[in-house]
């Protein structure tokens, strides 16, 4: 599991990105991993723990959200 925060999240377009705390690059998560997760949306600046996934185009996707207190 990675800790990060929530960079941007964009529900009317479905998409948007994590920062990773121990740096890297920005984890991709669309609306149905958040959805699947149990979480009605994102907000930017919000902490959260996710897994990093290979997506059906062969790029990292979060997933498994869950939200950090």
């Amino acid at each position: 599991m990675v800790d990060g925060t929530v960079k941007w999240f964009n529900a009317t377009k479905g998409f948007g990105f994590i920062e990773p705390e121990n740096g890297g690059k920005d984890a991709f998560v669309h609306i149905s991993a958040v959805e699947k997760a149990g979480i009605g949306s994102l907000n930017d600046g919000q902490k959260v723990t996710y897994e990093l996934v290979a997506g059906r185009d062969g790029k990292e996707a979060a997933e498994n959200i869950q939200i950090r207190d």
